[in-house]
């Protein structure tokens, strides 16, 4: 689940360099330009490390570009706002697939945690990303670029964040209890085969 959080991350690193340029000196064009350097600078350095770009860069980087023209067009920042929107839909129809959380998962936890659990997690995060992108839409399209930015800063990302402790919190408590029962089976087949004590 972190690499998760760290791809979410990198998917929404354009759009914070367009935040801060943009609030900081309230130039556009060079907000949005380098928005799309920076998108185009993670392609580079994913190829320079002899990665490929997955499906989700390739579409974080072609929305970056294809909002940022529509912003310097029509010389409307809110195309930039609303880009976050559909990087957040598209990750939540990914997340739609059920066991997609299975592969960021430790081997702890696939033993003790049944994949109905997990699956009903892995739709969590599906919901949260569909509310976050209709949210945004919203502000975006309706208040103030510091709204925005404090919604897309502090409320989407702590949103993920408090998604992420409650999971953990919740999985460990799984494990626990599970590794519990195990020992509560295991203990009279230990004690019928310990050797008599002497008397």
């Amino acid at each position: 689940m972190r690499t998760a959080l760290v791809q979410l991350v990198e998917d929404f690193l354009s759009a914070f360099v367009f935040l801060g340029i943009y609030l900081t000196i309230g130039n556009l064009t060079l907000a949005v330009s380098a928005a799309i350097a920076v998108g185009l600078g993670q392609f580079g350095f994913v190829r320079w490390r002899g990665r490929r770009f997955d499906i989700m860069q390739w579409l974080s980087l072609g929305l970056v570009v294809a909002f940022g023209a529509a912003a310097l067009m029509t010389n409307d920042a809110r195309f930039m706002m609303a880009k976050p929107s559909f990087v957040h839909f598209a990750i939540g129809a990914v997340m739609l697939r059920p066991g997609w959380m299975e592969r960021y998962m430790p081997p702890m936890v696939k033993e003790h945690v049944p994949e109905s659990v997990l699956a009903v997690n892995g739709y969590a995060w599906a919901a949260l990303m569909f509310v976050l992108g209709s949210t945004n839409i919203y502000v975006a399209a309706y208040c103030s670029a510091a709204t925005w930015a404090w919604f897309i800063t502090v409320v989407a990302t702590g949103a993920k964040v408090a998604l992420f402790a409650a999971q953990y919190v919740m999985l460990q408590i799984l494990i626990r209890r599970d590794l519990g029962r195990v020992r509560v089976l295991a203990a009279p087949a230990t004690s019928r085969t310990s050797p008599p004590a002497n008397g």
